[in-house]
């Protein structure tokens, strides 16, 4: 009898005691001699649902009371093992039966179960083979326990078990950072027991007769944790706080180990359920959460439902700097070739140069081999020559911020390139639909911000015009998951989403030392919050000169812009760390920022006319944050954002807002509207913030925001 097609490994047998049962529509028991096959089929990841917990509960019962099954496999239909929980019955009650149940169960059955790995084994579904007496494993598959990611720990004896079978230092590793690892890595962990080359549920079959014919090692509750050495536990902590940061789940997630090392195994289970339920209902928890689902959804958004992309299978980059360069290296980082367009062959030679930097840099970090990177490269063909474009599905515009200068770029691209190809600007703040004006098939023209360095940041910023067809929009989303990004459609604006509101965030920043604070007050109130870095110091490292530019290109337009301080920084040449000074004073080869009394006399002057107040850390993150959110709820307002967790995703991706708070709008529901408004109020009324706008007003009296796309 065959399995289904789509199965990895195919068992059949001629054995007149197979059989096959279906005991619910998601687990169906086969038998093939003495050993019984228990497959999961649960699409699309076989999550750990209801049905799928009762139908593996129903199947141990019934193959310990047949005297025919000697051991059982497990294993999956379709692309993957168990690869975790219902993500449908994530902030509901749970049901039984409950999944540390089954665990148990699994592992005090009478038969010996082998889980039988494909795809990726995670969380839950890790800890169901943690509960099998044996693991195997096809060579791509991984395994791993990324509960910390959902501000959780291990929830079914995962801190316990694991210890137990690989050791207190495999465990810290796995269970406070939360990555998987590779089939090949786990076996010589100790966490899967043989890789199966080829077919692997014949392989697991025959795996388990083998095993019948020794004595089996015990169950892993029935181990002891190997001991640690001395000062281990001390110098987990330190690592993982220093990696953890604000987030409470990694250094939580350690205590559990710590305990499975030096508890008995049922009060190892008992605290590392209480740390679980305790952390389920936590703010951080529902914050991740948050984060999670609007991941999910980011990359197929229910606008485009329907929609046949473009294909892209190939790609060029004009303009080889450092953007040109990042987004290159990301396009080929997705195995995608590409052509590098400069305006002369010192200017190809140098974008090439960039190109080989990032491929080398990253090998010298270990990031991959040296032929890797050499593949890379081989990858690229640099030219001048438009005509190199003529069969090319997708170009990227990476040149210099000037209207003019991508105008023409486009204009000779919309002859080089055939109709179906998408262009694409790399614009941070230009119009789109002025850079579109006047070529050929504007239909096929969007706008792809990039953030920098393009090949390291996630976040990408969908911009369509007006004429943009929705399979080139769609185009750009399956671009986005090709490169592995977070994709947001953005409408146009000047600064779309996230620069917009980091317009927003540098007015308050100066509106603060204006009031009173000091640049280093502000900068370690924002690190305090979760910000990698604050205001002021990142715009030492980004440039003062860049948003100079855009703040004397938005006054040509006749738009206001408010940077008194920034703008005589600017006026001195006071640039930041590649001047040698911007908000603070740097040593030559060092970049510890150090208060200047250049800035300090400067604040003072135009502080004058401002009334000073005492500002503490969380005062000086409510004048900054509290208006985000207005900018953001506006950004709603008018259609530049579609959904309030596209806001939280740019902030996330793209501006290090930390994201175990969800984001700022996720973080303002949470604190509640009705008293962001009355902060905002509040600062209004002494001229430190605009007053709350129309739609955060209603939002703050309805409990929360709508969804305009709806």
């Amino acid at each position: 009898m065959s399995r289904r097609p789509d199965r990895q490994g195919a068992a059949q047998s001629s054995d007149p005691r197979s059989r096959s049962e279906n005991p619910n529509m998601t687990v169906s028991i086969e038998q093939i001699g003495e050993v019984a096959v228990v497959t999961v089929d649960n699409p699309p990841v076989n999550a750990l649902s209801q049905a799928v917990r009762q139908g593996l509960l129903d199947a141990v019962e019934a193959l310990d009371a047949d005297p025919f099954v000697k051991a059982v496999v497990l294993t999956c239909a379709g692309r993957t093992f168990i690869a975790g929980a219902d993500v449908g019955e994530f902030g509901k009650p749970p049901t039984p039966p409950h999944l540390p149940d089954l665990v148990a169960r699994i592992e005090r059955a009478k038969k010996p179960w082998v889980a039988a790995i494909h795809g990726s084994a995670l969380g839950g579904g890790f800890e169901v083979a943690l509960g099998c007496r044996f693991r195997v494993a096809t060579a791509s598959a991984s395994v791993g326990l990324p509960e910390v990611r959902l501000g959780l720990v291990p929830g079914a004896g995962g801190t316990v078990r694991l210890p137990r079978l690989a050791g207190v230092e495999t465990a810290v590793d796995m269970v406070t950072a939360g990555a998987p690892i590779g089939a090949r890595t786990a076996c010589e962990a100790g966490l899967v027991d043989t890789v199966i080359e080829d077919d692997l549920v014949a392989g697991a079959v025959t795996f388990a007769r083998t095993v019948l014919d020794r004595p089996l090692p015990d169950a892993l509750r029935d181990r002891s944790v190997a001991a640690s050495s001395a000062g281990f536990w001390d110098a987990a902590a330190g690592s993982v706080a220093a990696r953890a940061k604000r987030e409470e789940a990694p250094l939580r997630a350690l205590a559990c180990v710590r305990r499975a090392a030096e508890a008995d195994f049922e009060t190892a289970i008992a605290f590392e359920r209480e740390t679980f339920l305790a952390l389920r209902g936590s703010a951080q928890a529902a914050a991740l959460r948050h984060v999670f689902f609007a991941e999910r959804a980011a990359t197929r958004p229910p606008e485009l439902a329907g929609v046949i992309p473009r294909t892209i299978g190939s790609a060029a980059v004009i303009g080889g700097g450092t953007m040109g360069a990042g987004i290159a290296a990301a396009l080929r980082d997705a195995g995608l070739p590409v052509v590098l367009v400069e305006r002369d062959d010192g200017a190809v030679e140098r974008g090439l140069a960039n190109l080989r930097a990032i491929f080398d840099g990253a090998a010298k970090r270990g990031r991959m081999s040296a032929d890797a990177a050499a593949e890379r490269m081989a990858g690229v063909i640099g030219t001048t020559d438009y005509a190199a474009l003529a069969d090319i599905d997708l170009v990227v515009e990476a040149v210099f911020e000037d209207l003019d200068v991508k105008r023409e770029v486009f204009r000779r691209l919309a002859a080089a390139c055939r109709a179906e190809a998408v262009l694409a600007t790399n614009t941070s703040y230009l119009d789109p639909e002025r850079i579109a004006e006047g070529i050929s098939r504007p239909d096929r023209f969007l706008g792809l911000h990039f953030f920098s360095p393009a090949q390291v940041m996630k976040l990408l910023e969908i911009v369509p015009t007006k004429a943009t067809s929705p399979d080139v929009i769609a185009a750009g989303f399956a671009l986005a998951r090709i490169l592995n990004k977070i994709p947001v459609r953005a409408g146009i604006c000047d600064g779309f989403i996230g620069n917009r509101i980091l317009k927003v965030t540098r007015v308050q920043a100066e509106r603060l030392l204006l009031s009173g604070a000091t640049p280093a007050a502000v900068d370690a109130a924002m690190r305090a919050f979760g910000l990698p870095m604050g205001p002021f110091e990142a715009q030492d490292l980004g440039g003062l000169d860049i948003a100079a530019f855009q703040r004397k290109a938005a006054r040509a337009r006749g738009e206001k812009s408010f940077a008194p301080i920034a703008d005589r920084l600017c006026a001195a040449r006071r640039f930041g760390q590649k001047s040698g000074g911007g908000w603070y004073d740097y040593e030559p080869g060092d970049r510890t920022p150090r208060p200047s009394d250049v800035v300090a006399a400067i604040i003072a002057e135009e502080a004058k006319s401002w009334l000073r107040r005492d500002w503490h850390d969380d005062s000086i993150v409510d004048c900054i944050l509290w208006p985000m959110v207005n900018e953001g709820a506006r950004i709603l307002a008018d259609g530049t954002a579609l959904r309030v967790s596209d806001i939280d995703l740019v902030k996330i991706h793209g501006y290090g807002f930390p994201r175990w708070r969800g984001g700022p709008m996720h973080y303002a529901q949470a604190y509640g509207l009705d008293k962001v408004v009355d902060a905002l109020d509040a600062l209004a009324s002494e001229g430190l913030a605009d007053p709350p706008c129309d739609l955060l007003i209603a939002a703050a009296r309805h409990g929360g925001f709508a969804d305009p796309s709806r």
